[in-house]
């Protein structure tokens, strides 16, 4: 009888053998708290490369285009507009069926100079750069109306004492072309969600300048449904606690919380640079990049601990957070190889620099999903 029972399962697993378990990607890890993004470039939207693909499908519900929907390559010229990238790039959310970002209609960086001034060069009128950038947001989201799911509006207009960033937007029309900007997103494209999003909002200071504004916005009637916590991280700053107190501050002032631009640096930085800012640039060193050849085993350790400390935080506050979207697919095209120092060799994300996935670093944070 053994034997007879020991050939059948021999034969049943020659005909039917075993297919090895599939592992879990992403969004399938955290398919009960949120949508996991990831923001792509136009080489990735439009790959050719099977690998590039299926990590893209198998890890992520909800994309975010890193530079080709930003003003100076959306809208080069005052009567000049490209739509290659946001075309292909909704095209592949649809195929996929993502949750799909727009980003961003409305930043002080990336946005050409003519927007700012008269066919003279001179400087316009308040009322005319209101109008101009109304134009804009109602050709490009009106063009991506139903879908793109949700826009960031205006992206990093404070500073770091939460008043407001002293740009051309505002040296000439002041926070009203905050206001101005959301009341034409949702004009244009009533279903979208609308976010306001910037770096360091775990910073106290900031964020009580933020959400003053969301809610004087809010009080007049201005839609807006959540506040974009940029995610750039370092393995030792900001402290989880600082992280906690900005996600219930902005969910207790009554907007949703996303977590838009996340990657942890794993390098040592200048004393001075935090944050996202693009005017903080230095020159490459070797005391800024020590990991040329690869990094090492007690860093990805440390990677895969803040990981799993900042996961440990979302997953705690997963009703009050909709998204978390990665800044970037792999290693290799992290922007955090420029920044803050030039030419450097970083580690921050989940995919390594051939697009395998970190798996120790993925398992550790697969352990605090509850």
């Amino acid at each position: 009888m053994i034997f007879k029972s020991t050939l059948i399962f021999v034969l049943f697993a020659l005909i039917f053998p075993l297919q090895p378990p599939k592992n879990e990607g992403l969004k399938d890890i955290f398919s009960n708290s949120y949508h996991i993004g990831v923001a792509l470039n136009s080489r990735q939207v439009n790959s050719s490369d099977e690998k590039v693909n299926a990590v893209i499908q198998e890890n992520f519900n909800s994309l975010s285009p890193e530079n080709g929907l930003k003003w100076q390559l959306v809208h080069p010229e005052l009567d000049q507009y490209n739509f290659e990238f946001g075309d292909e790039y909704v095209a592949l959310g649809e195929k996929i069926g993502a949750f799909t970002i727009g980003h961003c209609l409305v930043w002080h960086q990336q946005v050409p100079r003519w927007v700012f001034v008269d066919d003279n060069q001179q400087q316009l009128s308040k009322e005319a750069l209101i109008s101009r950038m109304e134009e804009h947001i109602e050709t490009v989201a009106g063009r991506y109306k139903g879908k793109i799911h949700g826009w960031d509006v205006v992206n990093e207009a404070f500073n770091e004492d939460g008043s407001y960033r002293e740009s051309d937007w505002y040296k000439i029309a002041g926070k009203d072309f905050m206001k101005a900007a959301f009341r034409k997103a949702h004009e244009v494209d009533p279903e979208a969600e609308l976010y306001y999003n910037d770096y360091n909002v775990w910073r106290a200071s900031k964020r009580k300048g933020i959400l003053d504004f969301a809610k004087e916005m809010v009080a007049e009637g201005i839609k807006v449904d959540a506040i974009g916590m940029q995610g750039h991280y370092q393995l030792d700053s900001p402290t989880l606690e600082e992280i906690e107190q900005g996600i219930i501050d902005i969910h207790e002032a009554g907007f949703k919380v996303m977590i838009t631009e996340l990657d942890v640096d794993v390098l040592p930085r200048p004393n001075r640079a935090e944050g996202a800012d693009l005017n903080m640039n230095f020159a490459n060193s070797d005391e800024y990049n020590p990991f040329k050849d690869g990094i090492t085993p007690e860093a990805e350790a440390r990677l895969a601990q803040r990981y799993a400390d900042i996961f440990d935080i979302y997953e705690r506050h997963k009703d009050k957070i909709t998204r978390v979207t990665f800044w970037g697919l792999g290693d290799r095209n992290s922007w955090l190889n420029n920044f803050p120092v030039r030419g450097r060799t970083n580690y921050p994300l989940l995919f390594d620099r051939n697009l395998d996935p970190k798996n120790e670093v993925i398992e550790k944070i697969a352990r605090v999903v509850k």
